[in-house]
Parts: structure tokens; C-alpha cells; sequence
């Protein structure tokens, strides 16, 4: 059975993988990159620090991808003209066509799915993939830019407080195997 569960992880591993290198080679952009570009477009007086948390990355980050994205002209930076200390983000024409073009993220079509179990079996699907994490010491591990976002985070977060999870798996979860 040990050989099926990591079959399957490798598995999850070599999509997310195979997702992210034809995204590079077909249409230029990383998966951060086309998320900050779709958060962008959809929150248009945006600001560096909005966008931080939208995607759930730093600041610094969000402002190193910027620079990228403002090299290659597909995003414009413009100081407030009411707190000059705030910073709006907005697309051009060509990182707009960009965004348009490219295929929605590995993660819309998980949501979907995910979106369409019932509600137990989304309970389930946590607590097993939680304690998948620590058991591959990757709880403190950021994965937030491939698989984190929006619906996703609402439906999980509720999963989560029903099931009296914490995100760091302070509580344990048996399982019966």
C-alpha cells in the first residue's frame, strides 16, 4: 500500500511539474506570475501590499515578480495620488492579452472539483493531505503560490474550523489503516 500512496504523490508532484514548465514554455509566464497578473485584473486599483495578501506571498516578493513583469512590459507601477507612500499596480494592454491568453491555473480545476464533493469527503481530503505534510516535515513549507486561492481558502478555512484543525497540525488526526 506505502508504494500506491507515494505512486500518488509522485503523481500530484509531476502535474503540478508538468503545469508549470508548459505554462513557462507556451506563454512566458510562472505560476506566480500569472497569479499576480490575475489578482492584478481583478482588483484594479490594486496595491503592492493588496496584491501580498491576495496571492499570499511578502511584499518583497510581490515587488520582485513586479520588477520582472514591469521589465517586460506587462505591468505599470503608479504612486497614489492620495497617500504617496502607496503604490498601484494595473496590467498594460500586452499583460493584459497575456493574462487572456494563458490557461487557468492547476489549481482553478482542483477547485472544481474539489467544490463538487460533498462535505465530508472535503473534510476528509484535509485532514489526510494535513497529515500527509507532517509526515513529510512539509507543514511549515509555503505552497501558497500553486494551489492557494480564493474559493479554495474560503471552503477549506470553514473545513478546517469545523474539524478543530489548526494549521500547523497541533491536533492530531488518527487514521485507520
Amino acid at each position: 500500500m506505502i508504494n500506491d500512496v507515494l505512486k500518488s504523490l509522485r503523481r500530484i508532484s509531476r502535474a503540478m511539474d508538468l503545469h508549470s514548465k508548459a505554462l513557462v514554455k507556451n506563454h512566458g509566464l510562472t505560476t506566480a506570475q500569472l497569479l499576480l497578473m490575475q489578482s492584478i485584473r481583478d482588483n484594479e486599483t490594486a496595491t503592492i501590499g493588496k496584491l501580498a495578501d491576495e496571492i499570499n506571498l511578502s511584499q518583497a516578493t510581490v515587488t520582485t515578480i513586479l520588477d520582472r513583469l514591469e521589465e517586460r512590459g506587462m505591468v505599470v507601477r503608479q504612486a497614489s495620488k492620495i497617500d504617496k507612500r502607496k503604490v498601484h499596480v494595473s496590467l498594460t494592454d500586452f499583460g493584459l492579452e497575456k493574462v487572456t491568453n494563458a490557461p487557468a491555473p492547476l489549481q482553478e480545476n482542483f477547485i472544481n472539483h474539489f467544490n463538487n464533493l460533498n462535505e465530508w469527503e472535503q473534510t476528509t481530503m484535509l485532514s489526510t493531505l494535513q497529515r500527509i505534510a507532517y509526515m513529510m516535515d512539509a507543514e511549515g513549507l509555503d505552497a501558497a503560490p500553486i494551489l492557494q486561492t480564493g474559493d479554495l481558502d474560503s471552503n477549506l478555512g470553514s473545513i478546517h474550523n469545523k474539524v478543530g484543525l489548526d494549521s500547523n497540525l497541533n491536533s492530531q488526526v488518527a487514521f485507520n489503516s
